[in-house]
């Protein structure tokens, strides 16, 4: 497949979503293990909340706020903030009392809408809906079902999404309606999304990860359910059933899928499109999906939710590549820099960036921190900073070796901790590692992996082993058995809790 990006004006520049009400209103737009709603419900539902926020003093570009698990409900809510012009803010679920606070305070959100579980432990001065059905219809009575006239602009914000794997109150992460639209043409264009397609979402609808899918599926009209929370047996269970043709899934939900007693016996051969994103995918993984589950193929996809950085890479059809993300889109223009802001060469190693018509407004008032994460050009054009530490080779594909924040610095030698992570996943009793930096007398630091072990197996016995495997400076200083890697709601290993895991055993020899 070779993915093209669409020229000329954009597509749906109203960011609704909701057209196919219009030539398909019957059709299931979105359903969970609840409910469904077909696209002509959807669009009257959307409309109704959309003017009941406008009653409520909500206006373009304002934001406000969801707090609740996955459901129908959910996105009905988002498409009425859409059309009324404002900006979805969708709170993380697996955070605390005082960071929802605290992001309520930062957004400056006209209004919350949250589930039972989370509505009662919000404080806050804003105004609470809760989500649930009775209670929405109960909200939107009366309402009128055609859409409210809204001056909007595809330079107000989207959606504002706060960063995870950070200390205090997150960033948020600023997108617009523009960059939404954009991206969604692009997945839906380049992958052959139609009003046939039927995606199963099993990642939390605060996340980018399902965002960019989502929106791409409705964009297209197809027809999307949600899973309230992912379970391997039941995700199996349900995609047999159900019979999705396209789906995001994470790295660690493909690791479980792929290691359930039963995962060969399920039918799953209605897939045309198989996504992964959010962390890097290892090429053994990624080998075990092509063999094992074949249908739809898999893509790969590498960037960032600050946007700017946009690579690609379809497994099925780059076999020799899978330890890479892929190539840039055509549209991305993705460079490697060293530390004083220098332009590499191919096959340098240095910190990638780049910049696509997907890039953020910005971090959320905070002019500061955009600053320090992006790099300019001598024109002053705007580059994001991934942070991320890669190389690009002869061919044009991106190899990633670590956060530079990650990269272990050991006797003046650059260790990464994919290269160790790598070795150590070809261990038969080692299910999950990941490798941080440890204080070290002798070398500065020095890596120690964390280790998610079969019954057992010896964490010392396993260092050894690996440590035969490794060059001198990249040994491994003990390996840490633990019963589960620490994970962001999609996922993502949080390596600073792992820091503070390390903390009791001090500094290492």
């Amino acid at each position: 497949m070779t993915l093209e990006v669409e020229d000329g004006p954009l597509r749906n520049s109203d960011i609704s979503f909701c057209n196919a009400a219009q030539s398909m209103p019957n059709r299931v737009a979105l359903s969970d293990s609840t409910r469904e709603t077909t696209w002509s419900e959807l669009d009257h539902r959307a409309n109704q909340i959309a003017r009941k926020l406008i009653d409520h003093g909500v206006g373009p570009d304002d934001k406000v706020a969801v707090l609740s698990p996955n459901s129908v409900t959910y996105v009905e809510v988002m498409f009425g903030i859409l059309r009324a012009g404002a900006c979805i803010v969708p709170l993380p679920t697996h955070t605390s009392t005082g960071t929802w606070s605290a992001m309520l305070k930062d957004c400056g959100a006209r209004l919350l809408f949250a589930s039972a579980d989370y509505a009662s432990n919000v404080e806050s001065t804003v105004d609470v809906v809760q989500l649930d059905e009775a209670t929405l219809s109960e909200f939107v009575s009366g309402a009128d079902t055609t859409p409210p006239a809204v001056a909007g602009s595809l330079d107000h914000g989207f959606n504002l999404i706060y960063s995870s794997g950070t200390t205090g109150v997150p960033k948020g992460i600023l997108q617009s309606r523009r960059y939404r639209a954009n991206e969604a043409q692009v997945i839906a264009h380049g992958y052959g999304l139609n009003h046939a397609t039927r995606t199963l979402v099993s990642t939390p609808l605060c996340s980018n990860t399902t965002l960019f899918v989502l929106f791409a599926v409705m964009f297209a009209g197809g027809s999307v359910k949600l899973m309230e929370k992912f379970d391997a047996g039941r995700w199996l269970a349900l995609a047999e059933q159900w019979r999705p043709t396209d789906v995001i899934l994470v790295p660690v939900q493909y690791t479980r899928l792929l290691a359930h007693a039963d995962f060969d016996r399920f039918d799953l051969s209605s897939f045309r499109n198989k996504f992964c994103t959010s962390a890097p995918l290892s090429a053994a993984t990624k080998q075990q999906i092509l063999s094992r589950w074949p249908a739809g193929g898999l893509t790969e996809f590498y960037g960032m939710t600050e946007g700017g950085i946009s690579c690609y890479l379809n497994a099925h059809e780059h076999r020799d590549k899978l330890d890479t993300v892929g190539r840039p889109f055509p549209d991305c223009n993705l460079r490697v820099i060293d530390n004083d802001g220098r332009v590499l060469k191919q096959g340098e190693v240095g910190e990638i960036i780049g910049r696509s018509p997907r890039l953020m407004t910005g971090y959320y008032k905070l002019d500061d921190a955009t600053h320090e994460a992006s790099w300019f050009d001598e024109a002053g054009t705007r580059f994001q900073r991934s942070g991320d530490i890669g190389w690009v080779d002869d061919d044009g594909f991106v190899h990633l070796l670590d956060r530079k924040k990650d990269v272990i610095i050991t006797g003046g030698f650059n260790v990464y901790a994919v290269d160790l992570e790598a070795v150590l996943l070809e261990h038969p009793d080692v299910l999950e590692a990941a490798v941080i930096a440890a204080p070290s007398k002798s070398w500065g630091e020095t890596p120690v992996a964390f280790a998610v072990l079969r019954t057992d197996a010896s964490p010392e016995a396993v260092c050894e082993w690996a440590n035969q495997q490794l060059g001198k400076v990249q040994r491994l200083a003990r390996v840490i058995g633990i019963k589960e890697l620490p994970r962001s709601n999609i996922g993502k290993v949080l390596k600073r809790t792992l820091r503070e895991e390390l903390v009791p055993w001090g500094v290492f020899p």
